[in-house]
């Protein structure tokens, strides 16, 4: 084990994987109190840990290895002709707002994605304790980057905000804006956040081959792909 991991570590027992079928998942949990930091927190980005409500975690699976934490390098980030038209055409039609604190919108705008977007998922039907313990920290300093149509709450990019880099945790996004390409809008909206903020890194979560809901985040380069303890050049 890397000897820059913390001492206490947890291991969770093996449940069925949420992404790939047929296949048993298992994480390491962290349980040294004082990991739960914001610097702590963006030292284990780099070991390929995540966030999930107030807990660190990452894949430990003994019989799979599918799971690749994918970090872009921001000051480095080249938008593509069709992230550039995407990104024109949401700027032509919404405006972009931060918050650091959540706003009544959230969840109604959350259980309509989820109602409508993710019914065959595991965080169906939309529940608001579980949608609160899953994105909100006590810990952490938390921005959440928003797109309005005029009055209309049209899409939050739930976004951890470490001194060097910056974590996308969750975007959700109103169903009838789809055809906005509202998800790569969003981590195009990131990118520029990290950018102006001077950030290194923004960590997009794993990266899953094999799971087409979760294999779109290679498309944002330069990038960097963990493999066996070691950061890649995709």
């Amino acid at each position: 084990m890397n000897d820059q991991l913390p001492a206490r570590l947890g291991l969770t027992q093996e449940f069925a994987c949420s992404y790939l079928p047929n296949r048993q998942e298992q994480l390491l949990v962290i349980l040294e109190p004082s990991c739960y930091s914001t610097d702590k927190f963006e030292a284990l980005l780099a070991l390929g840990f995540r966030r999930s409500g107030n807990q660190i975690y990452r894949p430990h699976c003994p019989a799979c290895s599918a799971c690749n934490s994918v970090r872009v390098l921001a000051q480095q980030f080249i938008m593509t002709k069709s992230q550039k038209r995407k990104l024109n055409k949401a700027k032509a039609r919404f405006e972009v707002k931060y918050s650091h604190v959540e706003r009544e919108q959230y969840y109604p705008l959350y259980s309509k994605y989820i109602s409508l977007r993710h019914h065959d998922g595991s965080m169906y039907p939309p529940d608001k304790t579980q949608f609160q313990s899953f994105l909100f920290c006590n810990w952490l300093d938390i921005t959440f980057i928003e797109l309005w149509d005029q009055d209309n709450l049209v899409a939050v990019a739930v976004t951890d905000c470490m001194n060097n880099a910056i974590s996308a945790i969750y975007t959700f996004f109103d169903p009838e804006y789809e055809h906005f390409s509202l998800g790569t809008v969003m981590i195009l909206q990131q990118l520029a956040f990290a950018k102006a903020q001077h950030k290194q890194y923004l960590y997009l979560g794993y990266q899953i081959d094999e799971c087409a809901k979760m294999n779109y985040k290679t498309q944002f380069l330069p990038a960097q792909k963990q493999v066996n303890d070691q950061w890649l050049t995709i």
